[in-house]
């Protein structure tokens, strides 16, 4: 009779008190480092019974509540969780999760360890101990898929590849995070209401003052905005849209640099200096290197 191994069991400090789970481990004894390594993660359905009491965690931890409502005391301060929450704890914060048992949590996690990552968790304002909520929480759950899919993945890259993610999660999460006042939330909706009309009508607008015009404010706070929530000119924003499109443009239709310049109202020359500033080459080496 052949016997199949089992399955080694989970570490301890991942909770048993759970009706589903997607969950990997990769690192469970790393070594300090400067970097980044990744050790375990996953999402997971909590049960009705579901509770976490520790006084201490040896890694740096991240959750991120996909569903249901629950509580989180974080070294002594109780805070509610609600999908869109997330959290972060590691050595020396004591932590206490539990689920509503009509509305039990789903959530991903991820736990690491490493100086580089301490520093990722203070540039998204979740140092061990914080938790904060997200504006909008649909790239955040696609990144932590894509992290679980990477962790099960077991190949010679996994190591690598996970750190990576998560490194872009945590971008995802600081360019999600909510504003914490209602007046900054009304200027991150403006924000997002310009971004879409940009991204809808980059082909037909020339100026700024168009696009302002077009979404009922004034230049200078059209300007503001983008500083705040994107850190890039929105003339410069506009300017990748569209040469994003000529690019795209140039390689599929076979038409003429001149051709592309004209469905954008603007002469070949400036259409070939804007195109190198935004895609490091020109126009006519773009199309040389084109397959």
């Amino acid at each position: 009779m052949v016997v199949t191994p089992s399955a080694p069991p989970p570490p301890a400090f991942v909770s048993q008190q759970v009706t589903a789970a997607r969950r990997f481990y990769l690192n469970l004894k790393p070594r300090p480092t400067r970097g980044l390594t990744v050790v375990c993660g996953g999402w997971e359905e909590c049960a009705a019974d579901y509770a976490i009491d520790r006084t201490t965690f040896p890694f740096l931890s991240l959750e991120f509540v996909a569903s249901g409502r629950g509580q989180l005391s974080l070294a002594g301060q109780a805070h509610s969780l609600e999908p869109g929450k997330v959290f972060s704890y590691g050595p020396g914060i004591a932590q206490q999760i539990s689920t509503s048992p009509d509305q039990r949590l789903g959530k991903y996690f991820v736990d690491f360890m490493g100086e580089h990552g301490r520093q990722l968790l203070r540039d998204a304002r979740l140092d061990p101990g914080t938790i904060i909520s997200l504006g909008a929480t649909t790239e955040v759950r696609h990144a932590f898929d894509t992290l679980v899919r990477l962790g099960t993945s077991h190949d010679r890259h996994t190591a690598r590849a996970t750190a990576l993610q998560l490194e872009l999660l945590l971008l995802v999460i600081q360019r999600a995070s909510q504003p914490a006042t209602p007046s900054e939330r009304r200027a991150l909706a403006t924000f997002e209401r310009i971004r879409l009309h940009l991204d809808t009508h980059f082909l037909e607008l020339r100026t700024l003052e168009e696009a302002a015009a077009a979404c009922h404010v004034d230049v200078s706070y059209l300007c503001r905005l983008f500083r705040r929530f994107h850190g890039e000119k929105p003339f410069r924003y506009l300017q990748r849209l569209q040469m994003q499109w000529a690019a795209e443009r140039l390689h599929t239709s076979g038409r003429l640099v001149r051709e592309v310049a004209d469905e954008l109202a603007t002469d070949p020359f400036q259409f070939s200096r804007t195109f190198k500033r935004i895609h490091g080459v020109s126009p006519s080496v773009f199309l040389s290197t084109r397959s």
